[in-house]
């Protein structure tokens, strides 16, 4: 995994969405311990029933520092955050292939001091996704799943924009 994590280590999730849920069930499953940032409350509810030790807001602050986080969110207002409560040589994963927002200027003492890590994700290979599937096989993953008919999809969009959707939203294609 890129953000390097190691079994009962802490683990920070920014944003509570499809792939976080999926996330925090693979780290429950190594053994480390996870605090969960998301605006909706819903979603929090959702982390801590998967496992989460804390969740609260993003302008919450954790219990602890943390070894490592990953940002799933559209916004960039939550990198300078995440780098704020992780440890000396912590790492900062960005998931999101592109912010909707600028990220924010950030202190170098504040921010980055103490050895922290910014990694980002640009792509998976055929061989990461088959090495995900056997371990989800193992844990075993179960999604969260909102099904919904494909001419709901518009419908499906605005739900997922609200952050209203629990875990994955899926259009069914046919009955």
């Amino acid at each position: 995994m890129l953000s390097g994590i190691k079994k009962g280590q802490s683990l920070g999730l920014f944003g509570f969405g499809a792939s976080a849920h999926i996330v925090i069930q693979v780290a429950k499953f190594w053994g480390c311990e996870i605090f969960v940032f998301t605006r909706n409350e819903g979603h929090r509810d959702l982390a801590r029933r998967l496992g989460a030790a804390w969740a609260g807001s993003p302008e919450d602050e954790p219990p602890k520092s943390l070894h490592c986080a990953i940002d799933f969110t559209p916004v960039g207002e939550t990198v300078p955050r995440a780098l704020t409560v992780l440890r000396k040589g912590g790492r900062l994963v960005l998931a999101v292939i592109r912010k909707r927002s600028l990220i924010p200027a950030m202190d170098y003492t504040q921010h980055l001091w103490n050895e922290k890590e910014i990694k980002s994700v640009a792509n998976i290979t055929r061989k990461d996704a088959q090495e995900f599937l056997r371990l989800a096989a193992e844990i075993p993953i179960i999604p969260e799943v909102q099904e919904f008919r494909l001419e709901e999809a518009n419908k499906v969009l605005k739900l997922l924009k609200q952050g209203r959707i629990q875990g994955a939203g899926v259009l069914r294609m046919a009955e």
